[in-house]
């Protein structure tokens, strides 16, 4: 039996992962469950599951969640000790790292530090501080399974290979609703439109950093660290039929690539039951039923924000804070009507181009680089209208 935590159980992600385990009771068992205010869908969880222990956003939800589940039974905490908490828990063997954004940092670090092993879906806080959750990972002498599709497939794909055979990471995308598109034609895109993706069911924020190929960038940055690979060994291939989610170039030109249907139960079951592989109820890949497998160059003119990354990637320490931050205060403007979509890429660039990067000595630098971005990026929004 393994015993797991969840941080993020009420979105796509954690809900998935709750319907997995639900079906191997004999192998799977939830202590701890953390959202962030949908009071109404933890409840229900926590009725199906009875973990130990669950964590909201806020006192007042976390009371209201109390008093409907009782005394005697789950505890209920909320902020960020409640996350720690849930995090930490003494017999969770693996937490589930599902939180979006910066939100998911603190608890991560506390799991680590407490000797969990982690299966991350949160590429925000690598791209924050990835290097020092590395070190943390090595010292701790846990695991860190990738929950992302891509990084899922190339963790995969290197699993019987020497670190030496590999001559880059090829990560696959599917391009966005809007590949293809002329600048004058995204300049009037809605947020509507945005989260609308042609072969992944996603929340919004992921959705439109799909669109906008930041999701990509930030991959990359992830990546880079997962796989201890140097970013201009990171190359991203537009597949918009998301079959082949990524692939490992061999140095003597072989490519392994990893298939499956795109349904992010797969990537989620791996890391549940890694090192070894449980059957799913998914149908299987039928390749005879494709109408072809295609690969392109992403178009980095229309969608800069994938050089964006890249750039900050190179330049290291706080950077990619400041980008991932810059990139969440713009992406969220975008969903509530304030900007334009052109406009997302331009925050993000007056942002990163104006931030100082400092080196990343601990956790208060990327924290501090986040501040100081979402702050400027704020600034920025009125002089795009």
């Amino acid at each position: 039996m393994k015993y797991i935590s969840i941080l993020g159980s009420t979105g796509s992600i954690g809900v998935n992962t709750l319907g997995i385990i639900q079906h191997y009771p004999d192998r799977f068992k939830v202590l701890g469950l953390a959202a962030g205010s949908n009071v109404d869908l933890l409840e229900e969880q926590c009725r199906r599951f009875k973990p130990a222990a669950v964590s909201l956003k806020h006192e007042a939800a976390a009371r209201q969640l109390q008093d409907r589940l009782g005394r005697g039974g789950t505890k209920v905490y909320w902020g960020a000790e409640g996350l720690i908490k849930v995090a930490a828990l003494d017999q969770v063997q693996l937490v589930v790292s599902a939180m979006v954004g910066i939100a998911g940092l603190m608890p991560t670090l506390a799991a680590i530090e407490a000797g969990k092993d982690i299966a991350l879906a949160n590429k925000e806080i690598l791209v924050m501080a990835g290097e020092l959750l590395m070190r943390k990972v090595a010292e701790a002498g846990v695991s860190l399974i990738p929950v992302d599709s891509e990084h899922s497939a190339i963790f995969q794909c290197l699993q019987r290979v020497n670190k030496q055979e590999v001559a880059r990471l090829i990560l696959t995308a599917s391009g966005g609703p809007f590949a293809g598109w002329l600048s004058s034609r995204l300049a009037e895109v809605t947020p509507e439109q945005a989260p609308r993706h042609p072969t992944w069911k996603m929340g919004d924020k992921i959705s439109v950093d799909s669109a906008t190929l930041m999701n990509k960038g930030l991959e990359v940055i992830e990546a880079q660290w997962l796989f201890d690979m140097g970013v201009d060994r990171i190359g991203v291939l537009i597949h918009p039929q998301s079959i082949v989610h990524s692939m490992v170039e061999l140095t003597d030109g072989s490519i392994i690539a990893q298939l499956g249907v795109a349904d992010m139960r797969i990537p989620i079951l791996y890391a549940l039951s890694y090192p070894e592989r449980l059957p799913n109820s998914l149908a299987a890949l039928d390749l005879t039923k494709t109408a072809g497998l295609t690969f392109g160059h992403p178009d980095t003119e229309r969608f800069p924000c994938l050089e964006y990354a890249y750039q900050s990637a190179r330049v290291g320490g706080t950077r990619p804070a400041a980008l991932n931050a810059a990139n969440e205060v713009a992406v969220a403007a975008f969903l509530n009507s304030e900007i334009g979509f052109n406009d997302i890429a331009y925050i993000v660039k007056q942002t990163v181009d104006e931030h100082p990067p400092r080196k990343l000595s601990g956790i208060k630098q990327a924290l501090t680089a986040d501040a100081w971005a979402r702050k400027r990026a704020r600034s920025q929004l009125a002089t795009v209208n």
